[in-house]
């Protein structure tokens, strides 16, 4: 198992990981330490524990969101497929009709 060190508002952390996650766990440590540093920005330095609870509660918002909208988007995909499969059947039952009449008149 690898370890990595991470840097988040000024203070490095041993993080251990997966071999081979080692650069993905540092780009998303930089995410964590952007988010607290906007939060550090706007309201100051207010101890680390408060705003890594505050960043992980952004992060977490906007994960929230981004599942909704996909979640919207895969609505919006089914809905689309009920209506194709509707008009596939109304063209599947006028085709049995047409055979239907034929058979009848013959």
């Amino acid at each position: 198992m690898a370890q990595v060190d991470v840097s988040v508002n000024g203070q490095s952390y041993r993080i251990a990981c997966e071999d081979g996650q080692e650069d993905r766990l540092v780009d998303l440590a930089a995410m964590v330490d952007e988010k607290v540093i906007d939060l550090v920005n706007q309201i100051g330095q207010v101890g680390s524990n408060r705003l890594l609870v505050m960043a992980a509660l952004i992060i977490a918002d906007e994960l929230v969101d981004l599942k909704n909208e996909a979640g919207s988007s895969q609505e919006l995909e089914d809905n689309t497929n009920q209506q194709d499969t509707v008009l596939a059947l109304q063209e599947i039952t006028k085709r049995i009709e047409n055979i239907a009449d034929q058979v009848e008149r013959a």
